[in-house]
């Protein structure tokens, strides 16, 4: 991943989206020939020369300090997950490529999620590979058990697997969400090699992925709402909530809850007796 251009990209295409009025910037009479902001205009915003911008958005500008970075992001309106993107692409020099290290779940890691026997649960890498997933999370999501170890992926799932999209309600917005994690951790790890593999392998195989890529959108996934449908429970509707790994910041721990006495719980309950053979035999002594 070129750097520079990275940098230039970004910061373009961020204010290219704000608006003068946004940035409460009276209308100056020029004629406005680019959409949103000029780059004096992003210079002004943060307390510093044209020329210094100017050099930045080209990729230029060295290391800026954190004290700049932080105009920058206040400028452009970034939000949490933009603005640590930008200190990756500005404030980090690109890392080294090493020989990739396989990476694992930790035994008390994985004993957690498989505790939590009845609400899905899978634990993430850096490159959105699925290092592990209770029984409840092959279910709803998919059997990553029955794919190949170096394609449990979640982007994988989304972008390429076709039952995604009969599966994964709003399937367009969760997969453009997908591609902006990706990006993300494109500017975090910007020497990891298969990283950039499956950027390829995307970019090649899913129509859809050249044009959220060059979009620049960045996620950093903390919680939100998922819905899938299951062919033989429905459809059900998911909070999940993610956090980083104790220990580990390059895993992730998601945990997908369900609204206590809603028709998503009741379907989670079905789909857990019915996969579970305890759960199957206590359904069964319940029935009158």
């Amino acid at each position: 991943m070129d750097r520079s251009s990275e940098i230039a990209d970004f910061l373009r295409t961020r204010r290219a989206r704000v608006t003068p009025g946004q940035a409460g910037l009276a209308d100056d009479g020029r004629v406005r020939r680019v959409p949103g902001l000029r780059r004096d205009e992003v210079a002004r915003l943060a307390n510093m020369s044209t020329e210094y911008y100017t050099r930045l958005e080209q990729g230029r500008g060295g290391s800026p300090s954190p004290e700049v970075l932080d105009a920058l992001a206040s400028a452009l309106r970034l939000d949490a997950s933009e603005r640590a993107h930008l200190v990756d692409l500005c404030g980090r020099r690109p890392a080294k490529r090493s020989r990739p290290v396989a990476q694992r779940v930790r035994p008390g890691l994985l004993l957690t999620i498989q505790t939590l026997d009845h609400v899905p649960a899978f634990i993430i890498g850096r490159r959105l590979d699925v290092l592990a997933a209770n029984r409840l999370a092959r279910e709803v999501i998919t059997d990553f058990e029955a794919v190949p170890a170096a394609e449990r992926n979640m982007a994988r799932y989304y972008l390429l697997n076709p039952e995604a999209r009969e599966r994964v309600l709003d399937w367009e917005q969760a997969a453009a969400d997908t591609v902006a994690v990706l990006r993300f951790q494109a500017g975090r790890h910007p020497g990891d090699r298969q990283l950039a593999d499956l950027i390829g392998e995307l970019t090649v195989h899913c129509p859809e992925f050249s044009g959220w890529w060059n979009d620049h959108q960045v996620l950093r996934r903390t919680h939100g709402v998922k819905r899938y449908r299951h062919p033989v429970v429905g459809d059900m509707e998911f909070a999940y909530e993610s956090f980083e790994a104790p220990g580990d910041p390059d895993q992730t721990v998601c945990v997908y809850n369900v609204e206590p006495g809603s028709a998503s719980a009741e379907a989670l309950r079905l789909l857990d007796s019915w996969t579970n053979p305890r759960g199957a035999v206590e359904e069964e002594l319940r029935r009158p």
